[in-house]
């Protein structure tokens, strides 16, 4: 009877009820507050690692760029000793560079031997003409006409020689748009003004003693500045050498490439300088044959044009029969 009353049923069930609830409310805080506390350590620990990702990821984007760089200056370089290599062999510098600021570099050569060309074949014509006034007893005006244009002329060369070398200094230092034979005599990219002047002493006879004062004070002063302008080039090439000998074994190493690639580019700075020296050299030049010009009276004058030319077209001669000489 005990066991079929409903009282009994419901006093227990709600009693066990109870329990269970009580049991479940007591055991839910715990969790609750270790579950917040772990997930407020991961997300900084996250934050962490997010950051070292992309301090690590900046690193790595830094040291690539740097390589890159390091690859792109040695690559350069490579291209330079290349370009070097085929101009002793070929006698023009042919440039793999693609900017449009360096074009006149691969260029520079081919165009310059191209006006020179043009520059001595209408040099030749003026000298024809100059020789024909001569023989033909032409005036003193008619004559000083032509003896102004062609120093004149000269002028142009100078100023070609300096565009050409801004281009490429090495192809006119080297004086590949030369004759052989012309090139034994090479200095600076041109001709000795103090061996041009001992030339026409013997040339322009007679001279009066005040023209040979002149000549001879003139070739002293010219003789002065070549040698100093010798000297300035045995400081560099010496400057250079030692410059070049410093990197030396450098470029093995990875942690001496920054230190290789300063010293390469002290050497580029250094070789920035010959156009200075081809400039000083064909102002020399120029001065030496207006001043020249000044020493003597006109009819000289057209007589020493004509031996200089005429020394120039023997050496050119002299190369060619020497080009064409039979080989056993």
């Amino acid at each position: 009877m005990a066991e079929l009353s409903p009282r009994t049923d419901t006093s227990t069930d709600g009693d066990t009820e109870d329990k269970a609830m009580g049991f479940h409310s007591s055991h839910s805080h715990g969790p609750v507050v270790s579950d917040a506390s772990d997930k407020s350590r991961d997300q900084k620990t996250l934050r962490r690692l997010a950051q070292n990702r992309e301090a690590a990821r900046k690193s790595r984007l830094r040291k690539k760029a740097y390589v890159q760089q390091l690859e792109s200056s040695r690559m350069k370089l490579t291209q330079l000793e290349q370009e070097l290599q085929r101009a002793r062999q070929q006698g023009i510098f042919i440039s793999s560079s693609g900017e449009q600021s360096q074009t006149m570099s691969g260029n520079g050569a081919l165009v310059f031997d191209v006006e020179y060309g043009r520059w001595l074949e209408d040099h030749n014509r003026r000298i024809n003409e100059l020789k024909g006034a001569v023989s033909n007893h032409a005036g003193d005006g008619e004559l000083r006409i032509i003896v102004d244009s062609v120093v004149a002329h000269y002028e142009d060369i100078f100023r070609i020689k300096a565009d050409a070398a801004k281009a490429d200094v090495f192809h006119v230092l080297s004086g590949m748009w030369k004759t052989p034979a012309e090139r034994c005599f090479l200095w600076l990219g041109g001709f000795r003004s103090s061996e041009i002047l001992k030339l026409l002493i013997t040339q322009l006879e007679p001279l009066t003693e005040q023209q040979l004062l002149a000549i001879g004070n003139l070739q002293q002063s010219s003789q002065q500045a070549e040698d100093a302008l010798s000297q300035g080039m045995e400081a560099l090439q010496q400057s250079l050498a030692e410059t070049i000998a410093g990197s030396l074994g450098s470029s093995n190493s990875s942690g001496n490439v920054a230190n290789y690639m300063g010293q390469m580019a002290m050497a580029m700075g250094k070789l920035g300088t010959l156009e200075g020296f081809i400039r000083q050299a064909d102002n020399l030049r120029q001065q030496t044959l207006q001043q020249m010009h000044r020493i003597l009276t006109t009819r000289q004058s057209a007589r020493a044009l004509i031996a200089i030319n005429d020394y120039s077209s023997r050496l050119r001669a002299l190369s060619s029969l020497w080009l064409a000489r039979p080989r056993e």
